[in-house]
């Protein structure tokens, strides 16, 4: 039995496809989406999104943070953003992450909602950029 899955942005329906596995990067760790599991919904931090066929990676995304919903037979993963890996830019990331640390020292103790926000983002921008790193030395399985 198949799961589909689908991967959606405000930009763009990134892929929508019947697979066997999908491992999405949750907030508390790395969860897979298999047919004839139990419904779940779980909040995305910046990470990969890697689906599988017959045992072998079919394809990889960059999620940055969003939404998941596991069913029985579907994966809707909602992202807030979606990068194919080869996309992705390190010297881009490094200048975000560094305008992202400035914001950051700038915030007063009381911003919560702010620090909180950007706190997220930084994790997201680290995250792309390790992804990077790994993508330019073709070390593709530490994914």
């Amino acid at each position: 039995m198949p799961l589909r899955t689908e991967i959606v942005s405000p930009e763009k329906r990134y892929t929508d496809r019947e697979v066997d596995m999908v491992v999405v990067p949750g907030t508390e760790g790395d969860i897979a989406a298999m047919p004839g599991r139990a419904p779940l919904m779980l909040q995305l931090r910046g990470g990969v999104v890697t689906l599988y066929q017959d045992g072998k990676v079919l394809e990889r995304c960059f999620v940055g943070g969003g939404f998941v919903d596991m069913t029985a037979d579907h994966c809707t993963i909602l992202a807030d953003s979606v990068r194919a890996l080869e996309d992705l830019s390190i010297d881009d990331a490094r200048q975000t992450l560094n305008e992202l640390k400035s914001q950051w020292t700038s915030v007063g103790p009381d911003e919560i909602e702010l620090r909180e926000s950007l706190s997220r983002q930084i994790q997201i921008v680290r995250a792309e950029i390790e992804v990077a790193q790994k993508v330019q030395q073709h070390d593709l399985k530490a994914l």
